[in-house]
């Protein structure tokens, strides 16, 4: 895991220049793709995924190890074959796992925090889940295991093929000729993010091509059909931890109010969006027609608000490269609990530019807890002594954090936005 660690010390700052360059491409050309609070929304969002991963999050119900020890038939003696044998597995298995987030009801809850932008461009790349606990994905590895690619080799190949995926997000580049019947291109992946009926599920693969075009998911992106991005069902808020359990917590809803214990047992795994009639009669849920005039998700902020919003990622942030790049010092305990501490942060500014009118407390809540992780006495010895910079950087941002939410009394604006 330390590895991974360091390797996002120097992805993480990439990702956010390249963002940065479009931002500003977008502005120089007139044709602004990010708006303030979904981007923050989107770079929230990666915050949470990395805690996932760095902090080993999950419960694995299939290994990947345990599968080549029992199916390898084949040993690739040459590296370069090796390596390209994995790498065209792990795409494989990509293309199904991702089939099958959009097809079946409980898997969609793990995937649609990445359509849940209504814009398209490099940060939304980033909106990546925390809600896909159950390690299955070695299953569609058995290719993989059956050729005999050693563990090493995919732990090795899964994070390039996963940052490969960055660069198509986004709206400046236009078709690319031939790459376009080998690689998935922008012009492809704007297709899958949109919601236009001809658009819907298609273009499923994340690096080849060759799998949709072969499986019969392929959609060309047409001229005369603008994708329109988001959910046909929108999430309206900003909030990455909302988001990521919106879907499932609406499913459980269904299966409480359906008076069918069949459809309460079969909801889970049928289509994605299926509901029983019973509830779609007594609780229906509007769902938006692509084809008309779209209004974004877009609450009321004031600039103070928008800058107060930047100064939390921004803090954020930095904790959690602190947190990276001295991953080896921490003990599982302390990791979890910076982690907890990240994800209450996020979590808090993202609800107070929703809104909500609890989130004032909220936030004056994780401020005097993100206090406590790092002054009480049997954590103060090593954050003072081991991280200094860490420890004197907290101390400050929670403890003026608690001065300007008073000072400032963001709550009196946000009843007074809700009021409206």
């Amino acid at each position: 895991m330390q590895v991974y660690a360091n390797v996002l010390l120097w992805v993480v700052p990439f990702f956010l220049i390249m963002i940065i360059v479009e931002i500003a491409f977008g502005h120089f050309i007139r044709k602004q793709t990010h708006t303030f609070m979904d981007t923050l929304s989107s770079l929230s969002s990666g915050m949470t995924n990395i805690l996932k991963d760095i902090l080993g999050l999950g419960v694995v119900i299939v290994s990947y190890p345990f599968l080549v020890e029992k199916l390898s038939l084949f040993s690739l003696e040459n590296e370069s074959w090796l390596y390209a044998t994995g790498f065209i597995c792990i795409d494989f298995a990509s293309y199904w796992t991702h089939r099958l987030n959009h097809k079946i009801n409980f898997f969609w809850n793990q995937h649609v925090i990445h359509h849940s932008s209504e814009e398209f461009n490099l940060a939304c790349a980033l909106r990546q889940s925390i809600s896909d606990l159950l390690g299955y994905t070695a299953l569609f590895l058995i290719p993989a295991a059956v050729m005999g690619v050693p563990r090493e080799v995919i732990t090795i190949l899964a994070p390039l093929h996963l940052f490969g995926q960055f660069w198509y997000h986004t709206q400046h580049i236009g078709k690319l000729g031939i790459l376009e019947y080998v690689l998935v291109t922008p012009s492809q992946h704007r297709v899958h993010h949109a919601i236009n009926h001809i658009y819907i599920d298609k273009n499923l693969s994340a690096i080849f091509c060759v799998w949709d075009r072969w499986f019969g998911t392929f959609q060309e992106e047409l001229d005369e059909e603008p994708p329109v991005y988001g959910l046909l069902k929108p999430v309206q808020t900003w909030n990455p931890l909302i988001i990521n359990f919106q879907h499932l917590w609406s499913l459980m809803c269904d299966a409480w109010h359906t008076r069918s214990w069949i459809e309460k047992l079969t909801l889970w795994w049928k289509p994605t969006g299926y509901r029983p009639k019973d509830v779609i009669d007594k609780y229906p849920k509007k769902i938006i027609d692509p084809s008309l005039p779209q209004e974004k998700y877009n609450p009321e902020i004031s600039y103070l608000k928008k800058i107060w919003a930047l100064i939390q990622w921004l803090s954020i942030t930095i904790i959690l490269l602190y947190l990276l790049a001295n991953f080896e010092l921490f003990s599982t305990s302390q990791s979890l609990l910076i982690g907890i501490i990240v994800l209450l942060s996020i979590f808090g500014y993202t609800a107070l530019m929703d809104n909500y009118n609890w989130s004032y407390d909220f936030e004056m809540g994780r401020n005097i807890i993100g206090l406590l992780i790092f002054v009480i006495p049997n954590q103060i010895d090593f954050y003072y002594s081991t991280l200094p910079g860490l420890f004197y950087f907290g101390v400050f941002y929670f403890s003026m954090n608690t001065i300007t939410l008073q000072f400032l009394d963001l709550n009196k604006e946000t009843r007074f936005l809700n009021e409206k």
